[in-house]
């Protein structure tokens, strides 16, 4: 058996060891993961009984069973499977072939174009004690919640960040999202972390970013409106009391967001 075992098996291997480690992280940053070690025990069981033990009935029993699991599992992990091939369509691979081919190519200087009137922004917003919740487009498309705002094609202004969030405006209430070095949508609705363990003291905002953080790629600036406090949250971390300082250097991309709340 092992004499048999060339290249081609070791890569077949690697790549469902790679398949398992990626779906086990998806579950558990989900909070499903119970479901999915459920899902594997059964499937687990099902080998033993019908392969191994080779138990005809109980097998038969079994294989019906998973004859409809997988459509038992679309339902059970639709918006995972949804998030999956998101991520997996929005891979930074596949910009950086799409650059390849493409004849327009990115301005260095207009990279991180936003970075200051956002961190502006959010500096007047926590002194004034103005709520925020503003994301950053990183690889992933955000066309799926830029629809569910108000669309917008403006440049990054700090004036206009602080009206939209400004307490009477009617679209202060959801998030910004800026993509691009442009504000494409203002209003929006972000997904809610149900299972973080935030303090008490941190309310919808503070869930809607981290919520965003969890399913996406992107940066997310929350600014609290009973604090007047800056964090931010990126995949699944969320950094607290963010310094002005602290801020510019994670929108640049030369500092990281480390505590996890």
């Amino acid at each position: 058996m092992w004499m048999h075992f060339g290249i081609k098996d070791l890569i077949d291997v690697l790549l469902v060891a790679f398949f398992l480690y990626q779906t086990y992280k998806l579950m558990k940053s989900s909070g499903t993961l119970a479901i999915f070690s459920g899902v594997v025990s059964f499937i687990v069981v099902w080998i033993l009984i019908s392969q191994v033990l080779e138990m005809r009935l109980m097998g038969a029993i079994l294989d019906k069973f998973i004859s409809v699991g997988f459509v038992v599992l679309v339902i059970l992990f639709q918006d995972e499977i949804r998030r999956f091939l998101l991520a997996l369509g929005s891979h930074r691979g596949w910009k950086f072939l799409g650059k390849l081919f493409s004849k327009r190519g990115g301005d260095p200087e207009k990279e991180g174009k936003f970075v200051a009137p956002v961190v502006l922004a959010c500096m007047n917003m926590a002194r004034k004690k103005t709520g925020a919740l503003i994301v950053i487009q990183q690889d992933m498309d955000l066309a799926i919640y830029e629809h569910t705002g108000e669309m917008f094609n403006a440049d990054v202004n700090a004036r206009l960040i602080e009206n939209i969030f400004f307490k009477n405006s009617p679209l202060h209430d959801g998030a910004m999202i800026i993509a691009d070095n442009r504000i494409k949508a203002a209003g929006c609705i972000l997904p809610v972390a149900q299972n973080a363990t935030l303090p008490k003291d941190m309310g919808l905002r503070h869930r809607s970013g981290l919520g965003m953080a969890l399913e996406t790629d992107a940066l997310v600036i929350i600014v609290s409106e009973e604090r007047g406090k800056i964090s931010v949250a990126h995949k699944g971390k969320l950094s607290v009391n963010v310094t002005a300082e602290e801020l510019q250097q994670i929108l640049s991309g030369e500092r990281e967001v480390t505590n996890y709340c």
